[in-house]
């Protein structure tokens, strides 16, 4: 499998810190980039471990 059939996973784009309106909202921005977050790690790890060794 090449590089290019499986590339590593970007991490997502933090929240700026003006984009939470501190107003509790459903859906924040916070609450939002940390599911990212999370799914990024996993997925990155699942990729790390097709491809052994690399950064």
């Amino acid at each position: 499998m090449q590089m290019t059939d499986d590339p590593k996973p970007q991490p997502p784009e933090p929240p700026g810190p003006d984009d939470c309106c501190h107003s509790g909202c459903t859906y924040c921005v916070d609450d939002l980039y940390q599911e990212a977050l999370d799914k990024y790690r996993a997925e990155l790890a699942a990729w790390q471990a097709r491809h052994p060794g690399q950064a």
